[in-house]
């Protein structure tokens, strides 16, 4: 067994940043009270994420605004501007 062994891992590798997604937990609880609306909603409808996406969309903000996560635009993550989607689901009424 080599000195790196299986509690230092590879001595002299450099470290790879965390991918995308991957992000530091909220140990201060800065945004609790968002993260416990978008669970609740969750629960409350039967886990179908796109309920509660302005619940989502709220906590990711919150997340960015504390340093929790990089600052990306919205639609980098998914989410498109209110008009549009009040378009899509026009359309999709009719």
């Amino acid at each position: 067994m080599s000195a790196g062994g299986a509690f230092g891992g590879n001595r002299g590798m450099r470290p790879m940043p965390p991918e995308k997604g991957v992000f530091p937990l909220d140990h201060l609880h800065l945004c609790d009270l968002d993260k416990k609306e978008y669970l609740n909603c969750l629960k409350s409808s039967g886990n179908k994420s796109e309920k509660c996406r302005q619940m989502s969309k709220k906590y990711l903000e919150c997340r960015m605004a504390k340093n929790l996560m990089a600052k990306q635009d919205m639609s980098e993550l998914g989410f498109r501007k209110e008009q549009e989607e009040e378009i899509v689901a026009a359309e999709n009424n009719h």
